[in-house]
């Protein structure tokens, strides 16, 4: 999943982002409300996780500002605040989980995979590409019926890749889906993930170059390098 995490306390946003990127999800960790509203608005996420009290305001009131422009992403509060009241008003306000501060990791876990399973938005649980079939529910991909393993991020970027099919996929979009926007993977590490998913596929080829421009996934073989 592709993951917004919003912490203003380095150490616990820290620590939440490096556990959830090592269970091979791709997260934009920010500290303040203003920042996390523009990562909102720019990008498509699975889920929120979102602490409540933070320098530049209540994270509560941006979650209802979001849910009323039809943005759907389940969200969860990550927060010390643990009076009934607050929970009340983080489920009335849009909230779909609420975890009190402090926490186990493990629950935090737990508790994302389910709300992100729920999801926000509706989409095709099978992505097909030809004799490709990418099954998102239970993460298995298949190529003439054949099972291809694949690791997590290779799922991911197979995924983004499916899900825009016939489309030129740009570098920067494939680096923020697998690594998180913001992250710096090794200067190689996309060229490395592309062959990788390209031996797996196998012949005829599916994941094509575009000089200059990205990746796309479909049958046709033209403006590659």
């Amino acid at each position: 999943m592709r993951l917004l995490v919003l912490e203003d306390q380095t150490d616990l946003r820290e620590a939440v982002a490096g556990r959830l990127r090592a269970h091979g999800h791709a997260v934009d960790a920010v500290a303040d409300l203003a920042t996390a509203e523009s990562f909102v608005l720019s990008y498509a996420y699975d889920a929120f996780v979102l602490d409540r009290t933070l320098p530049d305001g209540d994270a509560l009131a941006s979650l209802r500002q979001w849910r009323q422009r039809g943005i759907a992403t389940p969200a969860l509060f990550l927060t010390a605040r643990d009076a009934v009241e607050d929970r009340i008003d983080g489920f009335a306000g849009g909230a779909d989980d609420y975890l009190i501060k402090p926490f186990s990791m493990d629950e935090l876990m737990a508790r994302i995979v389910a709300i992100g399973r729920r999801g926000g938005a509706i989409r095709p649980s099978v992505l097909r590409v030809s004799d490709l079939e990418v099954d998102l529910g239970r993460r298995e991909v298949r190529r003439g019926g054949i099972a291809l393993p694949l690791r997590p991020k290779e799922f991911a970027l197979l995924q983004l890749l499916a899900e825009r099919a016939g489309q030129v996929v740009a570098r920067g979009d494939i680096i923020a889906s697998c690594w998180g926007e913001g992250q710096e993977p090794a200067s190689n590490a996309e060229e490395v993930l592309i062959a990788a998913l390209r031996r797996k596929l196998g012949a005829p080829p599916l994941l094509h170059t575009v000089r200059g421009a990205g990746y796309r996934l479909d049958e046709r073989d033209d403006a590659t390098a």
